[in-house]
């Protein structure tokens, strides 16, 4: 009977052994063990003109932050947010996410809003991914981008933020499915170090960091389980459906099937009109926010995405969906691939 006990223990033991390695080698272990976050402190920023002015441009035409934490008119072209509710919070309107997403309301309202929030639980849920609650949040929170996000700009958009006039306005908590909403907590990590401010000009590398905080590869880049697909980066092929109808977003690259007929004049008219030609962009594609860019911020973006790597994906929303064998979804031109 002991041989038999021993035998069973061994065998246990081993049995966890191969678990541990596995889940080392797979998931990680922040999905038991929660998600990694630093501790929070103190801090407050100075309120200047200079970063409320700042933080305004940020939040409203190149970030996203009011355009995803308030609700929108979706058929009116530009996709206006309803007036009163600007940074109120709004469900996440798009079909086939793994359960509720709610971006929050941000606004100082002490009840249903950020009013109780410190600066640094709002740094946190921007740059690092935990909210002020502690748990990690669903990375549509573009915290991944937002990493890259120099102090001072960070530091202008809380100011701003607190800034805004309080709404009232209760929403429900999101709801992720499991098991996403244990995976999803291996993505916050804590930036540990400064984060230097660029130079605003109009070059590619300013570009870049203003098409990263934008989030432009998020909506661009085509995904499968969850990931970027390798070679595709900007190639488009990403399909949404909402209460602004369905669409598959474009191909960015310079390639002939993607936007290597773009000037720095097309480009400038597409963000600033929602129409490239007499074809009018979806709402999903912010337009209505990037239109309120600076002309230098609009080079230097563009003069980025002409430093891309060209990849041949035609995406043609105006042609029915077919099977393409690049990206492996379902859009118009998907047979042309």
């Amino acid at each position: 009977m002991k041989r038999f006990w021993r035998i069973l223990l061994f065998l246990v033991a081993i049995v966890a052994a191969v678990l541990a390695v596995a889940v080392s080698a797979t998931i990680g272990w922040r999905p038991f063990i929660g998600p990694r976050a630093r501790s929070l402190n103190g801090r407050k920023f100075e309120v200047t003109p200079e970063r409320l002015a700042r933080g305004n441009y940020l939040a409203n035409s190149v970030s996203g932050c009011m355009f995803c934490h308030s609700p929108h008119n979706w058929n009116t072209p530009g996709a206006p947010i309803i007036e009163g509710k600007l940074g109120a919070g709004a469900l996440f309107p798009l079909e086939g996410l793994p359960g509720r997403i709610v971006a929050p309301n941000i606004t100082p309202d002490a009840e249903t809003g950020a009013g109780t929030w410190s600066d640094d639980q709002l740094v946190r849920a921007i740059r690092e991914g935990i909210g002020h609650d502690g748990r990690a949040l669903f990375p549509l929170m573009p915290y991944q981008n937002f990493r890259g996000m120099s102090d001072e700009d960070l530091a202008s958009v809380v100011v701003y933020l607190r800034s805004l006039a309080a709404v009232r306005n209760s929403l429900p908590g999101t709801e992720i499915a499991f098991p996403v909403k244990y995976l999803i907590r291996s993505a916050p990590e804590p930036v540990q170090t400064p984060v230097s401010s660029l130079t605003p000009d109009t070059s590619a590398a300013y570009g870049t960091y203003l098409v990263r905080i934008s989030g432009c590869a998020d909506c661009h880049t085509p995904m499968q389980r969850g990931q970027p697909m390798p070679g595709l980066a900007f190639a488009g092929g990403s399909e949404f459906k909402g209460p602004f109808g369905t669409v598959t977003t474009a191909n960015l690259t310079p390639d002939p099937s993607g936007i290597g007929y773009y000037d720095e004049k097309i480009f400038v008219a597409a963000l600033r009109t929602g129409k490239v030609g007499a074809r009018a962009l979806n709402p999903i594609m912010p337009w209505g926010m990037l239109s309120g860019m600076t002309d230098n911020d609009l080079h230097a973006m563009f003069a980025y995405l002409r430093t891309l790597q060209p990849v041949r994906h035609r995406v043609d929303n105006t042609l029915p969906p077919t099977l393409c064998r690049i990206c492996k979804g379902n859009h118009g031109a998907g047979d042309q691939n």
